[in-house]
């Protein structure tokens, strides 16, 4: 069933991207605005301008780069599966993140950064000793 003005296989890519992204047609809420900018009685007369809403996320698209309507409302929904999907990866990469800092600060230090840590230990409070007040009695 054709609901856009574009090729099937088109049509039909857009929906199963649709899917692997857990997006339904009836979390969408779209609504029709009148274009800006050019294009005369067109602009002015038809509400070919389309706002794109995913309600569970919040995320909005508004589309208004051709004058059919038809076609606004195509590249709104990839424009929209784009925002979802980057989300999706921004999440992710902060949770892989996330896991390798804690695997990081968990795992045991080598015996050369062990002894490095001790031997800068023992000059700083070497230092530390040497500014220490010098007795009269000596």
């Amino acid at each position: 069933m054709k609901v856009f003005p574009i090729e099937q296989s088109k049509e039909d890519a857009l929906l199963q991207r649709m899917e692997s992204l857990g997006v339904k047609e009836s979390e969408l809420e779209e609504k029709f605005v009148r274009s800006s900018g050019h294009g005369g009685q067109n602009v002015n007369k038809n509400s070919t301008c389309v706002m794109l809403m995913h309600i569970p996320s919040g995320l909005q698209v508004k589309c208004q780069a051709s004058r059919q309507q038809g076609m606004n409302r195509f590249i709104a929904r990839k424009l929209l599966l784009n925002k979802i999907e980057a989300r999706h990866k921004s999440l992710a990469a902060a949770r892989r993140a996330q896991r390798e800092k804690l695997r990081r600060q968990k795992r045991k230090r080598s015996k050369a950064a062990k002894e490095r840590i001790l031997s800068d230990k023992r000059k700083r409070s070497e230092t530390k000793s040497n500014r220490r007040r010098v007795s009269a009695d000596q």
